[in-house]
């Protein structure tokens, strides 16, 4: 495509934008996350559909990926409820931790076998597609108008909003491995202690202080505040990183922090937020769209549909029995729905380039499986999630005397 200048640069931008808000809106009346609307306006403009537009810049496309995520974090802190965070804070975090390791692990394994691929092939992208999207889940549940509640919504937000720093650690732990074989396991212990305990002090710390500057400032309304805002979160996440902490998680924990303190201009600030996050999901998807090669996609159907099955139907599964099994609020019901609504989104496409970044053997090959993976999560899962929850009796399409029912199961 020839260079454009400025003026239809933009031009061409803000189509894109608009036309990808109205394509995710579109895929959602279907009941279906509206990624599949972005990731495939993203498609139609790249290189092999009607929009030709050529890009394959990867180092771009991680820059936005990462660019994107903060404010998805971020925002995502920002509304949740602190109440729900200290019930649940003890599951979320072993299924943000443990689980991600387990699922990450029963991948693997199953990708040597059924993939053929190295076993460092098969960590790596066990690793990238571990972490789960509660942003989809959401989204569908609230454009079908089933109402949850307790514990296990609470717990799908907040295991999704303190996850991905471990999908980035192991990601980044493999990758270390591949370049430096003889590097071992149990020096990577102390690191990832220091990225998560530097990571949620830097976030804990910028939480307090948003707040603090928009009172003592006198920010109570307008455009100040939000600039504020989105100061907080880029500070939050650079500084966790300069600290030799965990960016996102400090991200994630600064919206989660002054999301729960009181301050005039907070209902202003949500509000912007949540918009930068939508923004953020419409230029990362996009972006990672005009990535993909349609093409190339055929020849790992055969592999995509076998890490998906044993994604959906056997490590989310055993990571969530195994996790919550020490916790006897979540009964077999809950468990098998919170199973079902581990959706992947934005972060296993976006760590999926940091391989093709660091120049791995056989790195494109695993971007396409994990975007196929991405692709058929949604589609499978995205339109069922409220037909398993009506099927196992969870939320408020069902009478009392029947939870209390279930309740008796569950305890039985």
């Amino acid at each position: 495509m020839a260079f454009l200048d400025t003026e239809s640069t933009l031009l061409l931008i803000g189509v894109l934008l608009l036309t990808t808000v109205l394509a995710g809106s579109l895929s959602s009346r279907f009941g279906l996350p509206a990624l599949i609307g972005f990731l495939g306006l993203g498609m139609l403009a790249g290189v092999e559909g009607p929009g030709g537009i050529s890009f394959d810049n990867f180092v771009l496309a991680q820059a936005v990926g990462i660019a994107s995520l903060i404010f998805i974090l971020f925002s995502g802190g920002l509304d949740t409820d602190w109440r729900d965070v200290k019930r649940v804070a003890g599951p979320a975090l072993i299924m943000a931790t443990i689980g991600v390791l387990i699922s990450a692990g029963v991948v693997a394994v199953s990708a040597v076998f059924l993939l053929g691929v190295t076993p460092a092939q098969a960590a790596l992208l066990g690793a990238i597609i571990a972490s789960t999207d509660a942003a989809a889940v959401f989204a569908i549940l609230r454009s079908t108008g089933l109402d949850l509640h307790g514990d296990v919504p609470a717990l799908i937000e907040v295991e999704s909003g303190s996850n991905d720093p471990m999908a980035i650690f192991l990601v980044g732990a493999v990758l270390l491995f591949m370049s430096n074989p003889s590097a071992s396991p149990f020096a990577l212990a102390p690191d990832f202690m220091i990225q998560m305990v530097m990571g949620a002090l830097t976030g804990v710390g910028i939480g307090f202080a948003m707040p603090e500057i928009l009172k003592r400032g006198g920010y109570r309304q307008g455009g100040l505040a939000f600039v504020i805002s989105i100061a907080a979160a880029l500070i939050a996440f650079g500084a966790a990183e300069l600290l030799s902490g965990n960016g996102f998680l400090a991200a994630y924990l600064a919206g989660l922090v002054a999301g729960n303190r009181h301050y005039a201009a907070k209902r202003t600030v949500s509000t912007f937020q949540d918009g930068m996050a939508w923004l953020a999901q419409v230029a990362m998807f996009l972006t990672l769209g005009l990535l993909v090669t349609p093409s190339q996609l055929g020849p790992v159907i055969v592999p995509g549909l076998a890490i998906t099955a044993i994604l959906m139907f056997v490590a989310r599964p055993i990571s969530v029995f195994v996790c919550l099994a020490p916790f006897r609020q979540f009964g077999w019901r809950a468990k098998i729905f919170i199973s079902w609504a581990g959706l992947r989104g934005a972060v296993p496409i976006v760590l999926a380039t940091f391989p093709i970044v660091a120049g791995v053997d056989g790195a494109f090959a695993i971007f396409n499986v994990v975007f196929f993976v991405v692709l058929l999560s949604s589609v499978i899962q995205g339109p069922t999630i409220n037909w398993v929850a009506k099927r196992l009796a969870i939320g408020d399409h069902y009478d009392r005397a029947s939870a209390r029912q279930r309740a008796l199961e569950d305890i039985h």
